[in-house]
């Protein structure tokens, strides 16, 4: 198995905890507000779970004032969404957005392997995160070359209310750290970004990967050259805030 450069690990590795002082002593402090250096670059969309939409699009406005809008269903992999806009870097071609992903109740069964998860939910949790490599084709044949294996590039696509049809391609680890890892995606040129149109007024503060292993965590994500913020904690968790004109939002997995 061919294994990531001596240097290019510690230069991954060094980003992923070479956090400046000033945002590593607000993180100790409990009563600290989030900071906007705790974002992923690479992240596209973070996937909020719902055994239902309406129950997830209302979680949501509640905490943040901002209502998403239906997005469209998944034919044949048994879920629907709604999505809202969360804003972007100046480090980043595209924006963010959250994904609230639930049963479609007119799909009687589906492919997708959130289906069961998110059907079990007793309120809304994160269910996993996306992040949009520059040639996800480039990356499938680099992970494969570290014996990393991955499904993909997949091709999916989604119907807008619109009538528009939305294409990408996906990348899916096989081992995704406890669901720590992302997927990979990559939007095709004629469709435009969910974050362009989606409801806007929300922004992204914090996303976060908590792990009991940091170092074991650190390695993967320099393979998948990602960096991410990485804290250790009891058990794996996903953690997100994003703020709102009417309030903060602050959901785990």
């Amino acid at each position: 198995m061919t294994t990531i450069s001596r240097r290019s690990f510690v230069a991954i590795a060094s980003a992923l905890f070479a956090v400046p002082s000033r945002i590593r002593e607000q993180n100790e402090r409990k009563d600290a507000p989030p900071v906007v250096d705790l974002v992923p670059p690479m992240l596209d969309h973070i996937l909020l779970g719902s055994h239902d939409l309406q129950q997830g699009i209302a979680f949501v406005e509640q905490h943040t004032g901002v209502r998403a809008a239906f997005g469209g269903i998944h034919p044949g992999r048994g879920t629907q969404n709604a999505l809202l806009s969360l804003g972007a870097s100046s480090a980043q071609e595209k924006g963010r957005y959250l994904e609230i992903i639930a049963p479609d109740p007119q799909q009687t069964e589906g492919t997708s392997p959130l289906l069961g998860t998110i059907q079990k939910l007793a309120e809304p949790r994160l269910v996993g995160w996306a992040a949009h490599p520059r040639d996800i084709a480039a990356l499938a044949a680099q992970l494969k070359s570290y014996g990393i294996v991955a499904d993909g590039p997949t091709p999916g696509s989604r119907k807008r209310p619109d009538g528009k049809e939305l294409h990408w391609q996906t990348l899916n680890l096989q081992d995704d750290a406890s669901g720590l890892l992302p997927f990979c995606i990559e939007w095709s040129e004629n469709s435009v970004h969910p974050s362009v149109d989606a409801p806007s007024g929300c922004q992204l503060l914090r996303f976060e990967l908590l792990t009991p292993d940091p170092a074991r965590l650190a390695i993967k994500l320099a393979k998948l050259t990602l960096s991410a913020a990485v804290k250790e904690a009891a058990a794996p968790q996903l953690h997100a805030v994003i703020e709102g004109p009417k309030g903060t939002l602050s959901v785990a997995s």
